[in-house]
């Protein structure tokens, strides 16, 4: 692709570079002047391949300025001097791809090397000069312009330095030296530091802007065309870039000539590196603003192209497949990595073949990705990896914002994930193209929380996110279908084993038993202590068996930890000390909800999404609450105050507990203490799915009012 040759962008405001594009020309943009430019100008259509030739004009430059003159006296420079062997041996078979320079264009590089040499000495007219060159040249395009004018220059500037270079060790090279007076240079290097190196400057910037020129004229043009902003900005700034280029080229021209047979006090004069360091200055300012014009056009260029992958995606997804391979390749090998994936238990590349005709369970993250949930789906892959009926793969898709700068954090906490994980995963976040990120983000709806797509065999979308369904039933929710996924709640109701599923070992056994259990959570040590003592006081006055379970809060991590171990301490009731628990059964609860929005059931015709609700409002609220139930079924939940109460009221329905159950007369006493005065908070994470419009109170039925809350952290 053409955008992986592209540069990383730097976004600049375009009045920024209306403002710049006037003090970068202001000075220069004399219309009499460039109007005499432009009339120079008159191309007849012929073509010339200019890189190639560049290429050369540029090994040639830099291999004439010599890094050590201590080496051009006493003979011992061969070359540049900061050439290894193997560079000179690449550099001088390096031009397989230039077929020499053709015969005509030669021609045209040697007149104008000799109006640098003829023309171009001290006191010459420079502009006129300039002029003089362009009217050589008014049949080819500007950039042409400027790489013969350079080449022409690069033949006087080598030729100057190679005759300097060879001085000590060839006779032939001595006596041009001598005739040229070169030697007298030679030994006055020292002070003629300053000018030398003011030309060695003027050259890197004169090459610069001779890139950047060809640059524009390589854009391609199915994305960006000539009348097409920045593009036709550029455009009508490169006679000026090309004027000032040739302009120092004559300027440096004529600082050598000026040198032969000049005696020592006038070479050591400062005014001309002044001169030839203020030409650079002003070259380098036009380079700046194109370039500058030139980053623009590489980023409408980027965001076009990433417009047409994007496109190209939504073709792929729509169109039927006989496998997945095309849409996985589509995925993840834009960047031609033919080892894009890590496969987990190995933790070696590997490539998309692996995922060939697979059910595939794309798990796209940031780097943020907890802890609590990796161990959860590595233990639920664990557990498929046994079923052989369960054809299905897990790839990690780590999501990184384009815009932010990789570091070694990123790097450690990527390599710290991927450690962790057992299965495939994308070996770096760069592999993603923009327009993937794009598709992620605004088809599949991820922002900040993971989600679980599930692609069929053939790649085709069997869930936008399953991991919903995944949390809920773990591998029963194989293959992770919407159909599926109705079939599942349809042989559901709201029991304590959907509840609490696998989390708790005991809860199965008690149930068998036929014990009461009661499930409480929330975060006030206050009332923990003054409800599981009651409770336990209730219990032996009513003659049962009381499990007690306290399942903490959601996001409260530490905070949790620390109030599990001091229940635990005090011996108040069983505990989950492993805070994935917890985190996992107020997961699933979330789940459940947004399970039941995708499915588009609400409050009024679903009484699992009631239940499910009513949960999380306990969770949602500054106050405790308990769920006490006998088997499966037989449930009585109250959030703090009105347990306590119903509990220290046990009197008042003792009577009833006797005989119709106790979990029944409970449930019948909470309903006679509710009133109507009561606040009820839900929480929403954000998660794909969306957010539902309408959510009424499970205790009343009445509209909530929704509210908007930020959090960046849980404890």
């Amino acid at each position: 692709m053409v955008l992986d040759n592209l540069p990383k962008m730097q976004h600049q405001q375009p009045q920024q570079l209306v403002k710049k594009e006037r003090r970068m020309f202001a000075s220069s943009d004399d219309h009499a002047m460039m109007k005499q430019v432009e009339a120079t100008h008159s191309p007849d259509g012929r073509d010339v391949e200019l890189e190639p030739i560049l290429r050369v004009i540029e090994e040639t430059l830099h291999r004439a300025i010599p890094t050590d003159i201590h080496g051009v006296i006493n003979g011992t420079h061969n070359g540049h001097v900061d050439a290894t062997a193997a560079e000179e041996k690449a550099a001088f078979f390096g031009y397989d791809d230039v077929d020499g320079i053709p015969d005509g264009l030669a021609h045209v590089i040697h007149k104008i090397s000799c109006e640098f040499s003829c023309k171009c000495s001290g006191g010459a007219d420079a502009h006129a000069s300039t002029i003089a060159i362009l009217n050589m040249l008014s049949g080819y395009t500007w950039e042409a312009k400027v790489v013969i004018s350079l080449g022409a220059f690069a033949v006087n500037f080598g030729e100057f330095w190679l005759v300097a270079q060879l001085f000590a060790t060839n006779p032939l090279a001595k006596s041009v030296a001598m005739l040229k007076q070169l030697p007298n240079i030679i030994e006055h290097y020292k002070s003629l530091k300053p000018r030398f190196d003011a030309i060695n400057n003027l050259i890197e910037v004169m090459l610069d802007v001779t890139k950047c020129i060809i640059a524009f004229k390589n854009l391609p043009y199915q994305y960006l065309q000539d009348d097409t902003p920045p593009k036709s900005t550029a455009l009508t700034h490169i006679p000026t870039a090309a004027y000032w280029s040739i302009k120092s080229m004559v300027a440096c021209a004529s600082q050598l000539t000026s040198l032969l047979g000049m005696n020592y006090e006038y070479i050591t004069a400062t005014s001309e590196a002044w001169e030839l360091s203020s030409l650079a200055h002003k070259v380098n300012n036009i380079h700046e603003h194109l370039k500058s014009l030139l980053l623009l056009c590489y980023q409408n260029i980027e965001e076009k192209q990433h417009d047409e992958y994007y496109l190209m995606l939504g073709r792929i997804f729509d169109a039927p497949h006989l496998d997945n391979l095309k849409i996985v390749k589509a995925l993840f090998c834009a960047k031609d990595d033919i080892h894009p994936l890590i496969d987990g238990s190995s933790k070696t590349r590997v490539n998309v073949e692996v995922l060939r005709k697979k059910t595939v369970l794309l798990l796209i993250s940031d780097l943020e990705i907890s802890l609590e949930e990796v161990v959860i789906l590595t233990q639920i892959y664990k557990d498929s990896r046994i079923q052989p009926d369960l054809q299905y793969e897990v790839v990690w898709v780590p999501v990184a914002d384009p815009l932010m700068t990789w570091n070694d954090s990123h790097q450690h906490k990527l390599e710290q994930l991927q450690s962790m994980m057992t299965w495939h995963m994308l070996y770096h976040p760069t592999l993603l193209e923009p327009a993937v990120i794009k598709y992620i983000k605004q088809v599949w709806h991820f922002e900040k929380k993971p989600i679980l797509v599930a692609l069929d065999p053939q790649g085709r979308v069997a869930s936008p996110n399953a991991l919903h369904m995944v949390w809920i039933w773990r591998n029963n929710a194989y293959p992770f279908t919407s159909i599926k996924e109705d079939a599942l709640w349809k042989e559901e109701s709201w029991t304590l084993e959907l509840l609490v599923d696998s989390i708790d070992r005991y809860i199965p056994r008690w149930i068998t038993e036929q014990k009461y259990i009661c499930l409480y959570g929330g975060d006030d040590l206050d009332w923990i202590r003054r409800f599981t003592k009651i409770a336990s006081d209730i219990a032996r006055a009513a003659g049962i068996t009381l499990e007690m379970v306290y399942v903490g809060k959601s996001g409260t991590k530490e905070r949790i930890r620390k109030l599990s171990a001091t229940i635990s301490e005090e011996k108040l009731s069983h505990t989950w000390p492993d805070p994935t628990s917890v985190w996992y059964f107020w997961t699933r609860l979330e789940s459940m909800l947004y399970s039941k929005i995708q499915q588009g059931r609400n409050f009024e015709n679903d009484p699992i999404m009631k239940e499910v609700m009513t949960m999380m409002s306990f969770d949602g609220s500054d106050q405790g609450w308990a769920l006490i139930c006998l088997g499966l079924n037989e449930m009585a939940r109250a959030n703090a105050n009105l347990a306590y109460a119903s509990l220290n009221e046990y009197g008042n329905w003792e009577g009833d507990a006797r005989e119709n159950g106790f979990v029944p007369a409970l449930r019948t006493y909470l309903a006679k203490l509710h009133t109507p005065q009561h606040c009820n908070r839900l929480i929403l994470p954000g998660i794909s799915g969306g957010i539902p419009e309408v959510v009424v109170c499970s205790e009343c039925g009445r509209t909530m009012e929704k509210f908007f809350m930020f959090r960046c952290c849980t404890d």
